[in-house]
Parts: C-alpha cells; sequence; structure tokens
C-alpha cells in the first residue's frame, strides 16, 4: 500500500456519513413504521419493512444501520490515532483514552437500553447495546492499530471470522446438541446466557462471542480509513472503496450458502456482506465529497455526525415525538392518520435545533 499523506484530522464524506446513518436511526425507522400505522399502503408496508429486522434469515436496509456505525468509527482510527497524535500526548494517555471511552460508552449503553436508571437489578440487562458493541470494536481495533503491523491486521481480521464461524458449528450446546445458526440453538446464545446469567437480555442477539465480529466489522473500517490516507489520487481511492465494497459483499453471499446471514448474532457472513455495503457507501459518499467536491447539500448530516453519540443517546432518553406532541396536538383533526408521523418529524426538528445549537456553538461532546 503506498505511503500515507498528511491529511486533515477529520474527512468531510466519513463525518456526512456518519451523520447519515445517525438520521437513519433517529428519524427514518420510527417515522416510517407510523407513517405505515396512519396510512397502510403497499409503499408505506414496503419501507416500514425496510426499517425493521427480519425474525432470523435474511436482510433488510435496516440491518445495515448498526454496522455502518461501527465501520465508521473503525474509519477514523487511522486519523484519530495517527503517529502525529500520539507522539504528541504520549501512549500512556492513549491506553487511557482508550480505556475511558470503552467505560463510557458501556455506561450510555446501560443508560440507553441496559434499565440503568430504572434503578432495579431485576430489569438491569448487563451487554445489550450498539453503544456497547462499538466500545468492543473500537477498543479492540485500536490496539491492532498500535501493536500490529498492517499484514497482522489482515489475519486479524482474517482469524476472527474462521475462528467465531467455528465457534458456532462446532461445540455443543448442551441440552440441544451440536451448534446450529439457529434460534436457540447457537453456542453464542448459549455463551450469552451461561455468562450473563440474570443480567441476560432474554432475546435470541448475542453479544459476547459476537465480540469477535464487531471487532472484524471495526476492522474493516479501519482499512477503509487506512486506505484514505494513503498518498493514492482521491480518484483511485474511491474506485478502490468501491471494488473492496464490491468484494466483501459478493464473498459474504456466497459464503452465506454454507454458513447464513444473521444480523441477530453477527455471523461472520453478516460481517462481509454489511461490511460490503458499508464500503459501497463510503465510496459514494468519498466520490461525491471529496472527489467531486459537491458538499452543498452536507451540512444537515454534518451537525448530525459531529454530535453522533450525543444524538442516538437523547433520542434514546427523551421522548422528542411526544413533546412535540404537546405543540403539535391542535393539528390531529387536520392531519388525521398522519398524526403521529407529523410528531416524529417534530420531535427531531426539536433533536435537531439542539444539535444545530451545540455544532454552531463548537460544542461536540467526545466520549
Amino acid at each position: 500500500m503506498p505511503a500515507l499523506r498528511p491529511l486533515p484530522d477529520r474527512i468531510l464524506s466519513i463525518d456526512v456519513l456518519r451523520g447519515f446513518d445517525m438520521l437513519m436511526i433517529i428519524l427514518a425507522d420510527r417515522f416510517f413504521w407510523s407513517l405505515r400505522e396512519g396510512v397502510h399502503t403497499p409503499l408505506t408496508d414496503a419501507l416500514a419493512t425496510q426499517f425493521d429486522h427480519p425474525e432470523w434469515f435474511g436482510s433488510t436496509f435496516y440491518d445495515i444501520i448498526m454496522p455502518l456505525f461501527l465501520f465508521v468509527v473503525g474509519a477514523v482510527i487511522p486519523f484519530s490515532l495517527s503517529a502525529r497524535n500520539r507522539e504528541r500526548v504520549g501512549l500512556r494517555a492513549v491506553y487511557r483514552k482508550l480505556l475511558r471511552r470503552f467505560v463510557i460508552l458501556f455506561i450510555l449503553g446501560w443508560i440507553v437500553q441496559g434499565n440503568l436508571l430504572a434503578w432495579d437489578s431485576s430489569q438491569f440487562r448487563l451487554f445489550s447495546n450498539t453503544l456497547q458493541a462499538i466500545a468492543v470494536g473500537y477498543l479492540f481495533s485500536c490496539l491492532a492499530w498500535l501493536h500490529l503491523s498492517r499484514r497482522g491486521r489482515y489475519l486479524l481480521f482474517g482469524g476472527l471470522l474462521i475462528g467465531y464461524a467455528l465457534l458456532l458449528v462446532l461445540p455443543n450446546v448442551p441440552g440441544v446438541g451440536p451448534s446450529e445458526v439457529l434460534p436457540d440453538r447457537n453456542f453464542a446464545l448459549y455463551f450469552d446466557r451461561l455468562v450473563l446469567g440474570r443480567f441476560d437480555d432474554g432475546l435470541q442477539y448475542t453479544w459476547l462471542l459476537s465480540g469477535l465480529g464487531f471487532t472484524a466489522t471495526t476492522l474493516s473500517g479501519l482499512f477503509a480509513g487506512e486506505l484514505i490516507r494513503t498518498s493514492l489520487p482521491r480518484e483511485r481511492v474511491a474506485r478502490y472503496l468501491l471494488l473492496l465494497g464490491i468484494a466483501f459483499l459478493s464473498v459474504g453471499l456466497v459464503w452465506g450458502g454454507w454458513h447464513p446471514i444473521v444480523k441477530k448474532i453477527w455471523t461472520s457472513t453478516f460481517v462481509l456482506a454489511s461490511s460490503g455495503v458499508c464500503y459501497l457507501l463510503l465510496a459514494a459518499f468519498y466520490y461525491v465529497i471529496d472527489v467531486r467536491g459537491k458538499t452543498g447539500w452536507t451540512f444537515p448530516f454534518q451537525v448530525i455526525g459531529m454530535n453522533a453519540i450525543v444524538a442516538y443517546v437523547l433520542s434514546h432518553v427523551f421522548d422528542f415525538p411526544g413533546i412535540a406532541g404537546q405543540v403539535l396536538y391542535g393539528l390531529e383533526p387536520i392531519v388525521g392518520a398522519y398524526y403521529e408521523a407529523l410528531t416524529v418529524l417534530g420531535g427531531f426538528g426539536i433533536l435537531y435545533l439542539l444539535l444545530w445549537y451545540m455544532y454552531r456553538n463548537g460544542t461536540f461532546v467526545k466520549v
């Protein structure tokens, strides 16, 4: 791979892609669900289906949102942990920063979906949130960036995929038999319930062994960020991102014929297929923004993307549509079936104004 070149600490297309991803989380899913509840048409049903997860097999657009979050986190590692930054603050300070981020992300995950604020141990969930998956993927990907060669990181990526795939098919699940990539029959779910005990979320999602997949997904983003940092012409970088997206997606789909693509347990084929889509999205954003220089449309996504964690946490802790409903309730007789979707838009508007105010005042919360 060509040598690195000096680049700014932030790449606009990555910030915008992060904002796009957050927009899908804090607005699109709830909006399309509400729209379907109010107006049942083939179009609204199809859109709502794409913003829900399948029961097990199969995939929807919504399945890409979480891996895209991890992918973008990985993409910024070569910039945030560049040799220049490490030399400026020292390796010990880097370690402290990594550990602090890991802990803060876990605590925020407890607040968002772990029921921490219920102050009831019977409702507490130890590991059950996207932010905690990011914490795991980020920590181990950063350590890989700091201590492994490029070849070593590639070998780690492959080892994580193969190792996790074997863990899903080789062990026996007590009381069930050989592990299978099926609900309640896979070793990853058994391991979660064994270790987490009463703090398990009781669903079919897995988190502990899936951490191998979370790390692999974050590493795939790290590879993309590393490519963007090379001295290659930007047009060629965009082309390579596109080709990598096609390659990752193709390998994931082909391997998926033997080892199914399942998001709920984050199978290795899901890592490859979803990372392929993430590469394709990044290639499109990078080409339009950083190659062609078309940036006039990016500002709203920057506002969201620059405070993505704040947007995520606030949207889960506060009922912004409910707040908007206190203002818009007089419109219900007028808009009829569209009222709930309107309150979702109104709630997003309130959240966006908060994020815009932070952006305007240069307040960027980093964990």
